[in-house]
């Protein structure tokens, strides 16, 4: 039919026109675009189906031409196709104004053509447009049909809801990429707070561990400093220990330096007082021609000539000095050698001289005595009154070389018992045997350490050790080093015990009392309580006594024949070694010593002692030693020191028992005695005879002699 023709024709238009199609883009929502992006141009139906739409609903024709189109279909069908064929072009109407005003009026008949004609033309060149601009030409159309419209409003509300589902899913993913990306958003600033904190913290560990480095660091610094220090303060103590070392060692070796020189100036000292003494001891044996005639030519040679070799040696050790050296201990031991060797020499012709005078003395008495006899006996009378003067005279000039007869009986008696003795322990002292020899030792320590113990710090500390010497000599056993021992563990055990005992006491005033004067007293008043006690041990104590120190008893030895000078001083006294004899302040002090001891032993008791009566060895025996002193020819330097050292230590005891004796012996000894001690004495010897000399006017002047310094109080013996 020509208007189901034309209607398909309008559709067909519609189909190939750009603006029926609708395109749809799969890749919208990559690019951010709304879904309809692409349909946004509003759809609108051509001029052409506005023209038949309008000629459908206003011309009668149409209606029959409509109504008349379907053959068998009522008219109210037709007119049901009509009115929604009206409604489906009204709904593309409505669809059209959704998006734009396609057409707000009914454009003049005149326009509607026009614009039909140009559209027309527009879209398709190839129509016929004499058709078209022709209203009068065009055929009358007609609507679909009821299944058509039907599946056209069908296909439109599909669409629509498939535009609604489409708007709702876009709505919904709209919402759900908002929500999406709220969370990503959320998540990423978590994430940017956590990496931000992350950071935060790496920063903060980086800081802390710096920190913590230069704190380390700084530490170590403090302690290589601190480190530095200690041994910056190390170095210097010991620097100042060296420095003070170095000044410590500067001033010892400049004391000793001082000292040096002291002692060397001393020892030049005495080296020009012993060649002085030697040079007149010298001149001494050029004698007088009197004298000359007295002695043998031979004899006077030697003596001249000894002297003189005497004399160059002394002056071989002054002639180096004379270079500005100290004279050395070995120049002053030749020295003194030598001067001790004069001193022999002019003893000996001191003797010889008095053996040739008393021979001629006698040789003229007997001349003498043959004249008496022939003479008258008128003259009988005078040669006695002559020979009562002679020996009056003799008396007053001469005294004794040499100690009485029953002192010298005395003295050989004692020293035979201490030979006896001596002689009786050899097999003990030389024994091979392992045990004896160890007990030899032990019975030795018994007796000596006990001795070498005594001291003045208490009488209770002195009354053990005088038990336990009183004990061992008993035959009892000791202790000594943790051992007992006892005298009874050999035969020749208590003969061996007391000489040793004796020795030490000896020696004890040989080196003790010597450098300490008031130790004489502890060990005197011991000794003379074991004298008490035991007398065997007292005669060996004066043995060893008379031996060490033969001023002692007293007894000065003469020279025998054949014997040699150093032979002779160790009779004397001094001590002889390989270096040669002692020096002379040497000799003195140790005479010194053992007379202050004897002193103190005549005078002292021990207290607890039981027996009655006197003392083993008394002050009586004081009295004899200081008489024949008095009746001997002094010796230079040790008779003036003995006489000291007895008068001070056993003066007083002597002032009390002996009184106005005591005091007739004293003078006796200031008006004449000391004249002669003044007399052998030279300028270098004077110390001791000034020391005697101040002690006797003081005792004279005050009428009195002092305590000695160190004597045992009675309240020594409480402590």
């Amino acid at each position: 039919m020509p208007s189901e023709k034309l209607r398909w024709e309008t559709l067909q238009a519609l189909k190939n026109s750009s603006k029926a199609n609708i395109s749809y883009d799969p890749y919208w929502s990559e690019r951010g675009e709304d879904i309809l992006a692409g349909c946004k141009e509003a759809l609108s139906l051509s001029s052409h189906s506005g023209v038949i739409l309008q000629r459908l609903n206003s011309s009668p024709l149409q209606k029959s031409c409509f109504m008349g189109s379907s053959s068998g279909e009522s008219s109210p069908g037709l007119s049901e196709e009509v009115s929604a064929s009206v409604s489906s072009a009204g709904s593309i109407s409505d669809i059209n104004a959704k998006h734009t005003s396609l057409f707000a009026a009914r454009p003049s008949r005149t326009e509607s053509e026009k614009a039909l004609s140009d559209e027309a033309m527009d879209d398709d060149p190839e129509a016929d447009i004499s058709q078209v601009s022709s209203p009068a030409s065009l055929p009358a159309i007609s609507l679909l049909s009821p299944k058509a419209m039907e599946t056209a409003g069908l296909i439109i509300k599909f669409e629509e809801g498939k535009r609604e589902k489409a708007k709702m899913a876009l709505k919904l993913r709209q919402e759900m990429q908002e929500k999406l990306v709220a969370e990503v958003a959320s998540s990423e600033s978590e994430q940017l707070k956590r990496f931000e904190e992350f950071m935060e913290l790496k920063q903060r560990q980086e800081y802390q561990t710096m920190r913590d480095m230069m704190d380390r660091e700084t530490k170590e610094s403090i302690g290589r400093q601190e480190k530095l220090k200690e041994e910056q303060r190390h170095r210097m103590k010991i620097l100042n220990l060296r420095l003070r070392e170095a000044e410590q060692q500067r001033v010892r070796e400049a004391e000793l330096e001082r000292q040096r020189q002291a002692e060397g100036r001393e020892r030049l000292r005495n080296l020009n007082t012993i060649q002085e003494e030697i040079l007149q001891l010298n001149q001494l044996l050029d004698l007088s021609s009197q004298t000359k005639a007295d002695l043998p030519a031979a004899s006077l040679s030697s003596l001249s000539t000894r002297g003189n070799q005497l004399c160059s040696q002394v002056s071989e050790v002054v002639r180096k000095t004379a270079e500005g050296e100290f004279p050395s201990m070995d120049d002053m031991t030749a020295a003194e050698r030598a001067l001790h060797e004069m001193r022999a020499l002019i003893r000996l012709m001191q003797e010889e001289v008095a053996k040739t005078q008393e021979k001629k003395k006698k040789e003229q008495e007997q001349e003498e005595e043959h004249r008496k006899q022939v003479e008258l006996q008128a003259q009988q009378e005078a040669q006695k009154k002559a020979a009562q003067s002679a020996i009056e005279k003799a008396k007053r000039k001469g005294l004794q070389n040499s100690a009485e007869d029953s002192t010298l009986k005395w003295y050989k008696e004692l020293q035979e018992s201490a030979a006896q003795c001596a002689q009786s322990i050899e097999q003990l002292s030389t024994t091979k045997d392992a045990q004896i020899k160890k007990l030899k030792l032990e019975l030795q320590k018994a007796a000596t350490i006990p001795v070498s113990q005594i001291s003045s710090n208490s009488g209770s500390q002195l009354r053990e050790i005088f038990d336990k010497i009183d004990k061992l000599l008993s035959g009892k056993a000791v202790v000594s080093g943790g051992r007992s021992v006892s005298t009874s563990h050999h035969p020749q055990g208590l003969d061996f015990v007391s000489y040793k005992l004796a020795e030490k006491f000896v020696k004890q005033g040989e080196e003790e009392v010597a450098s300490h004067h008031e130790a004489a007293f502890p060990i005197a008043v011991v000794a003379s309580g074991i004298w008490e006690l035991h007398p065997r041990v007292g005669e060996f104590i004066l043995a060893h006594l008379h031996t060490k120190c033969p001023y002692a008893v007293p007894h000065y030895p003469p020279m025998k024949e054949g014997t040699t000078v150093e032979d002779y001083q160790r009779i004397l006294g001094y001590r002889v070694h390989d270096s040669g004899v002692e020096g002379q302040d040497s000799f003195l002090k140790r005479m010194s010593g053992m007379i202050r001891l004897y002193a103190a032993i005549i005078q002292l008791r021990w207290p607890y002692g039981s027996k009655q009566g006197s003392a083993p060895h008394g002050l009586n025996h004081g009295w004899r030693w200081l008489a024949q002193m008095l009746n001997m020819e002094p010796l230079a330097d040790i008779t003036a020191t003995l006489l000291f050292d007895f008068l001070e230590v056993c003066g007083h005891a002597l002032m009390r028992q002996y009184q106005v004796q005591f005091w007739k012996l004293i003078l006796l000894l200031k008006d004449e005695y000391f004249q002669r001690i003044e007399a052998v004495t030279t300028t270098g010897q004077m110390g001791s005879v000034i020391r005697l000399k101040q002690f006797l006017e003081t005792s004279l002047r005050n009428r009195q002699i002092n305590p000695p310094k160190g004597q045992l109080s009675s309240g020594f013996w409480r402590t």
